[in-house]
């Protein structure tokens, strides 16, 4: 044991262990950092190896639909396995416990803890946790002098703080590399991304108490004040760990939702300076994580450099071109249209979102789902017989915003106060579309409210594939929750331009008004397109269509975290019945 005759300076037996790297075990700390991204990546090859067999069984599932007759469709829409629907139903598609994933729970309208992870990914989020913890535990506990320990528990714990952080910033990367390579979403990189972050300021935690206790044990807390007064390795050191505890304590569900601007905007502060602290801690001190927390402050240079890049190449004015330009059309609900001029073409995946900033509120950034985009001539002037076949084009991008607080209400004011205004804007993007439905016989659609954005553009690709021979599908239906009949001017002149294609009766709409006094209402013009009064029966119209479905079968929502954990629930109770999949999309911060 450590000697404990009183002495008037530091003591000699415990201060070498406050100090350099006396007491830490780097080899072991150099293993655990190993096992770490070792199992990251092991996971990341298991998803990849996953992604590659069900993408080759897609597409061949595509190749063999696409030109093949209903009846021919059958083959697909039957489960080969015994064991997957089950993997999907338990696993895959499960929520933690019986129904609750996506729906944000609530105390008041203004208090908001966000919502529970599925089963898969708190088993992965549990596993990969728990093996930080047994890493830091996982020291000499049999040394002669019990400091010796604590040293080891400060190197061990720094040195997985500071390996966490690479896979921290990659997962925050809007241009994260694994999004299109394993399809995983970025609103599931973003869960991993907050749970590792919590961990990070653990370690932190638990490197910044083992040196205080021993220096305290040492020298007092005396001796503590005097050494953080006058070493710049320890100045750096205690910055970016205030920083980062700050960083904790701002990022609960229920602040970030009642302040996002100023949690964003602070969040991105602390980042920096805790960055800037540990690589000036690591540099000074000379220790063997420096070129990790270099590599983490590149990637998240990067990830910053490559969006400034990207939205200069889409929104800069070229040839005669201005810069990107949004007109604002307000519609019903508070509610408003948006299409942005871009001075280039882009070409977009059925799926997508952007980020958008506008010059009434510049430093804000936000997704929206792009509902419409159209191709606009260049040479508009010309009689279209003297136009020349290869005309430039540039892109109209639509997008419909609901106003909520800060820049959707100041857009819906701008918008009510002067209907076809233009302002500046740019667009960021675009990001995801990663999930492809042309290989599915038969797809359902369940939008709420403004979440028809994202449903548009995937029945859009669906319909001009089927006119022009390109997917399989032969049975699309979109069921859209609305508040009140008026909101289908939302989306009237796309659901016109859709409903204008040959496509037959492989296309029908149904929309439940929830706020009618109207029972029933009138049916839609079209005959494809009928109106209901009330809530939808999601578990009855899934059952209807799983009854007559053609080949395999997608379920994709859009909407309110209720809406979309109803949909899973009804997916999930028919997949001993058939080939049915889920997609959902969603964006929880």
């Amino acid at each position: 044991m450590a000697s404990t005759t009183p002495f008037s300076g530091p003591n000699p037996t415990i201060e070498p262990f406050t100090k350099d790297l006396k007491g830490v075990d780097q080899n072991t700390n150099s293993v655990d950092e190993r096992l770490l991204w070792g199992s990251l990546g092991l996971l990341a090859t298991v998803c990849l190896i996953v992604r590659a067999i069900d993408l080759v069984h897609r597409h061949l599932r595509h190749l063999s639909a696409m030109s093949a007759t209903e009846h021919q469709q059958g083959y697909w829409a039957k489960s080969e396995s015994t064991w997957l629907p089950q993997l999907k139903k338990q696993i895959l598609y499960a929520p933690l416990r019986k129904k609750r994933h996506n729906k944000e729970i609530q105390i008041s309208s203004a208090t908001n803890f966000g919502t529970l992870p599925s089963r898969l990914h708190t088993a992965i989020l549990s596993l990969y946790l728990l093996s930080n913890l047994a890493y830091c535990a996982g020291i000499n506990y049999h040394v002669k002098n019990r400091y010796e320990s604590l040293a080891q528990l400060r190197g061990r714990a720094g040195s997985l703080a500071v390996a966490n952080m690479i896979t921290l910033v990659i997962l925050a990367g809007r241009n994260n590399p694994l999004i299109p390579l394993l399809r995983v979403s970025f609103d599931t990189y973003n869960l991993i991304h907050r749970w590792i972050g919590r961990m990070v300021v653990v370690e932190m935690i638990i490197h910044v108490a083992a040196w205080a206790t021993t220096e305290v044990a040492s020298d007092s807390w005396g001796g503590v004040v005097s050494r953080l007064h006058s070493d710049l390795f320890l100045q750096y050191g205690a910055a970016s760990a205030v920083a980062m505890a700050l960083l904790f304590l701002i990022s609960p569900s229920v602040i970030r939702h009642a302040f996002y601007e100023t949690f964003l905007n602070v969040h991105i502060a602390l980042v920096i300076v805790a960055f800037v602290g540990i690589l000036v801690h690591c540099d000074i001190g000379q220790l063997p994580q420096l070129p990790y927390i270099a590599l983490v402050v590149v990637l998240w240079i990067c990830d910053r450099l490559a969006r400034l890049i990207q939205t200069l190449l889409v929104n800069s004015p070229r040839r005669g071109r201005r810069w990107t330009t949004a007109t604002l059309q307000p519609l019903p609900g508070d509610t408003c249209r948006v299409k942005l001029h871009l001075p280039t073409r882009l070409v977009l995946k059925p799926g997508c979102h952007a980020y958008l900033r506008f010059s009434i509120r510049p430093w804000e950034s936000h997704p929206f789902s792009i509902a419409w985009f159209e191709h606009v001539p260049l040479e508009l002037t010309l009689p279209s017989n003297a136009r020349p076949k290869n005309v430039a084009t540039t892109t109209d991008v639509s997008f419909v915003i609901r106003a909520r607080t800060g820049l959707t209400r100041h857009l819906y004011i701008t918008a009510a106060s002067s209907p076809g205004t233009r302002i500046l804007a740019s667009f960021e993007g675009p990001y995801g579309g990663c999930h492809a439905l042309s290989s599915y016989g038969s797809c359902l659609h369940f939008a709420g409210a403004s979440g028809i954005t994202y449903q548009l553009s995937l029945v859009r690709h669906l319909v001009t594939g089927y006119v022009a021979g390109t997917v399989a599908t032969r049975r699309i239906k979109l069921v859209w929750i609305i508040a009140d009949l008026e909101f289908l001017s939302w989306i009237q002149p796309w659901l016109d331009h859709i409903l204008g294609f040959p496509c037959g009766n492989i296309l029908h709409i149904e929309i439940f008004v929830t706020r009618s006094n109207n029972l029933p209402l009138a049916q839609g013009a079209d005959s494809r397109v009928v109106v209901s009064a009330g809530r939808p029966n999601v578990d009855l119209i899934i059952e209807q269509q799983v009854s007559v479905q053609i080949g395999a079968m997608c379920v994709s929502v859009c909407g309110p975290g209720s809406l979309a954990d109803d949909v899973r629930k009804a997916v999930r109770a028919v997949q001993d019945v058939s080939v049915v999949d889920f997609v959902e999309e969603c964006f929880t911060w």
